[in-house]
């Protein structure tokens, strides 16, 4: 069966630490890893470039950790040092099904990841590396949904693309209310009247600002990422009115 050609050159991908959990209540779910790393390697045949940026929430939370008392920047320090081990896990996942990957950090670790410099990062996609980055932004105080913008914003992206939970947006949690509409498409502004849970109010105005179309969609059905690239509408796309 013939390919459909991809509608991206490169792309960015957004995983939440809790989808590496899989069933489990906390930690690396190795099959998780094992499942996202088949569906990439997948893509990655499709001569499309690859950036990932990783969540920390399976093993540390630091706006939990600020509400029950721990100062704020330490606590969300330590959601970066998490999504460094996520970062990690999923380089192996990768690289053991023979992809080459690089890790990219905002915080220097250099016995683990190298440092994160934009052309670095550009250079590495070009040479067909996917590449991930792991500590956010490097700051307290944003999350890695505004990591994911600003990312994918440097790195030239032509679309982020924002793997969940669910398959898409909706009107209400779909988990709770039975009635909650999936939206096909819907532009930066309603998400933000709305206040819908798509990614955090300052991740959503830096793509509006910069014209990033978004890709909501379901991560845990497989082939879900190859038919997003081959352009098939099949998640919520978050994008200018």
């Amino acid at each position: 069966m013939k390919t459909a050609k991809p509608q991206y050159k490169r792309v960015l991908l957004k995983l939440s630490g809790e989808a590496l959990m899989g069933d489990r209540h906390f930690g690396i779910d190795q099959k998780v890893v094992q499942y996202i790393a088949t569906e990439l390697k997948g893509i990655s045949k499709m001569g499309i470039q690859v950036a990932i940026v990783i969540g920390g929430g399976n093993i540390f939370r630091g706006l939990e950790a600020s509400a029950e008392g721990m100062e704020r920047t330490t606590a969300d320090y330590m959601g970066m040092l998490a999504t460094a081990l996520n970062a990690l896990a999923l380089q192996n996942g990768l690289e053991l099904n023979g992809m080459p990957t690089r890790v990219l950090s905002a915080i220097e670790m250099r016995e683990l990841a190298e440092p994160y410099i934009r052309r670095r990062a550009v250079r590495h996609l070009e040479k067909g590396r996917l590449v991930i980055f792991a500590c956010g932004t490097g700051n307290p105080y944003f999350t890695t949904d505004t990591a994911a913008s600003l990312r994918a914003v440097e790195i030239g992206a032509d679309i982020l693309l924002k793997a969940t939970k669910v398959e898409g947006v909706y009107s209400a949690d779909p988990a709770k209310n039975p009635l909650a509409k999936k939206f096909r498409e819907i532009t930066y502004i309603d998400v933000l009247k709305r206040g819908l849970k798509v990614m955090d109010s300052t991740a959503i105005s830096l793509c509006m600002d910069n014209n990033l179309p978004i890709m909501v969609f379901g991560l845990m059905k497989k082939g879900n990422i190859k038919k997003v690239l081959e352009g098939k509408r099949i998640g919520t796309i978050v994008k200018g009115g």
